[in-house]
């Protein structure tokens, strides 16, 4: 068995003392990156949802909106683009709530029925 002396210990400690701030750090990037791919899934699943109620004739809009957790509705813009598509924007949220997000993401669906 090896013996540690104390001084070793105190380093052990004061170097795992040093890390955690780059390990928390790099843990909120993780999640936060987790956040813009599930908000970009959601943005295409609104967009799909939108489509299909513009090739039926309903508001792409309102359907999109309804597709969405309410959390993500603030920031939605839904556009219908030429050939029959709808392009759908939200804001990508924050791991910190009290700060607006610069950060968009988007999807485009089109089901093929021009109108």
């Amino acid at each position: 068995m090896i013996a540690t002396s104390d001084s070793q210990r105190g380093q052990a400690t004061i170097e795992l003392i040093a890390a955690l701030p780059v390990v928390l750090l790099l843990a909120a990037v993780a999640w936060q990156l987790a956040l813009v791919g599930h908000t970009a899934w959601l943005a295409a699943h609104a967009a799909r949802s939108g489509a299909r109620a513009d090739v039926v004739g309903r508001d792409a809009a309102t359907a999109a909106r309804r597709s969405l957790p309410r959390s993500l509705e603030r920031g939605l813009r839904v556009e219908r683009v030429s050939g029959g598509g709808v392009r759908v924007s939200v804001r990508v949220p924050l791991l910190v709530p009290w700060r607006r997000s610069p950060m968009r993401v988007g999807a485009v669906s089109s089901l093929g029925g021009e109108r």
